[in-house]
């Protein structure tokens, strides 16, 4: 067993809190209680689970300063956006509580000689493997979905928002689920291990980076247990020719800064034509630079730090790395000379493959702006990469847009002229090494449940 987990507030480099890892024993026993109110929980009818959730959402709501304020001491997001992030988890409640008892409930259909039902069960345990840059939000977006199924919940939070998690599941208890239904696991990586192998677990979701989830996935192909994974993502964002500048610049500035950039879809690659290429540079810059570091705590500071000084090494790195290879920054690309993990708005232009900036995800506030040919050149760039998970197209001929966002961007999520997080009514995933399965807009509710056909004579 690995050494106590120790918080520390990234603006401030000061401890927060000291937390003692799980025994083997005491993880083994954690499944066991989690399973055991499983058992009960899963003859819940739909309609009693979506009250308690309803309820959940309200208790996120009454308790929302307190777990904003939490949330960003752990991992430096600006105040305003753990205030939305709340929000978000409440409206997930929301929409999950209305929808659930429906998408759940049985299906008849016509056989030869009867009826078919097919109803879906809940399976039992399921394990989240979550990261830090959304402390509540990724844990509400599986684990509700998957409470509103009649399935067990297991969460393994990053160590860096131990906090959060545990103050997610006291409000949870606090809104009436039952003990032990929602447990929180904090171990390391090799009990990990053993919690994807330990049989009372059914199913494992994770959202991190592609390299995690591929171990992860490896590790559960062995158990046989399903997978949901959300990886990471260089988004590509196209400014075609007949682009409303204005538009575009705004709303590409804010998808890349949103969550100090630390955003699984946050925009990320700016692929702009050449009729469009020098203006959109001279203008997206000077807005970059318009994002000021500060404390994150402060309601007018428009950059926080990131969530710990590793984080931004890496990203450091990465940036230093593309410079080094023939990308240059208009504005940023420095370690700045001050207290706490942060890291300057950044605007690279001249990237390339082979670049990191090009050919990776860079987790942090730097923009990575690349020149196309023309529209189907754009659109050719975006596509070029591993990665699958969102991207944006910014155009005034929006039945064009539409048309290219479905048929030719190879990636489960489009914004067209505008950016956008997530929306609980609508599906929320991935594809190539972005990730599988799909999360929002009632798909969650279905990714841990078994889909029993039943044939009446």
């Amino acid at each position: 067993m690995s050494g106590p987990i120790t918080t520390i507030n990234p603006a401030t480099e000061e401890k927060i809190a000291t937390y003692t890892r799980m025994s083997d024993e005491e993880v083994a026993q954690a499944i066991e209680a989690c399973h055991e109110a499983f058992e009960k929980w899963r003859f819940v009818s739909p309609e009693k689970r979506a009250a308690t959730i309803r309820a959940i959402g309200q208790t996120l709501r009454d308790n929302r300063e307190k777990l904003a304020a939490l949330m960003t001491e752990e991992v430096g997001k600006l105040i305003g956006d753990s205030r939305s992030e709340v929000d978000l988890c409440a409206a997930i409640c929301d929409f999950t509580a209305e929808q659930g008892p429906g998408e759940l409930a049985d299906e008849e259909r016509d056989i030869p000689g009867g009826t078919g039902v097919v109803a879906y069960s809940p399976i039992g345990v399921i394990y989240g493997i979550q990261p830090w840059n959304f402390p509540s939000y990724q844990v509400v977006r599986y684990a509700i979905a998957n409470l509103m199924a009649g399935n067990g919940i297991l969460l393994k939070h990053a160590s860096i928002c131990t906090g959060s998690g545990l103050l997610l599941r006291d409000l949870f208890e606090k809104a009436g689920l039952p003990k032990s239904l929602f447990t929180v696991l904090m171990i390391d990586h090799d009990q990990s291990n053993a919690v994807i192998a330990n049989d009372l677990v059914r199913g494992v979701t994770l959202t991190g980076s592609d390299v995690a989830g591929r171990t992860v996935a490896q590790k559960a192909a062995e158990n046989l247990k399903k997978t949901v994974l959300e990886l990471g993502s260089n988004d590509a964002y196209i400014v075609l020719d007949d682009a409303d500048l204005d538009v575009a610049v705004e709303s590409c500035a804010q998808g890349r800064i949103y969550n100090n950039g630390q955003t699984c879809v946050n925009a990320k690659r700016f692929i702009v034509t050449e009729a469009n290429y020098d203006q959109f540079v001279e203008r997206f810059t000077e807005r970059m630079k318009s994002f000021e570091m500060g404390d994150p705590t402060e309601e007018e500071t428009g950059l926080g730090p990131m969530a710990s000084e590793d984080l931004r090494d890496k990203l450091a790195k990465q940036v230093d790395e593309s410079i080094e290879k023939g990308a240059r920054a208009l504005c940023g690309g420095e370690v700045p000379d001050r207290n706490g993990a942060y890291y300057p708005a950044t605007v690279l232009v001249d990237v390339e493959p082979g670049q990191p900036a090009y050919d990776d995800e860079l987790f942090g506030p730097v923009a990575s702006v690349i020149k196309a040919k023309d529209d189907e050149d754009a659109m050719r760039i975006a596509n070029d990469s591993r990665y699958g998970l969102g991207g944006g197209i910014f155009s005034k001929d929006t039945k064009r847009a539409r048309k290219l966002a479905s048929q030719h961007f190879d990636t489960g999520m489009v914004c067209i002229n505008t950016y956008n997080l997530a929306i609980p009514n609508m599906p929320f995933g991935g594809v190539k090494d972005s990730g599988y399965g799909r999360e929002h807009g009632g798909f969650g509710m279905k990714e841990f449940v078994n889909a029993k056909s039943l044939y009446m004579g």
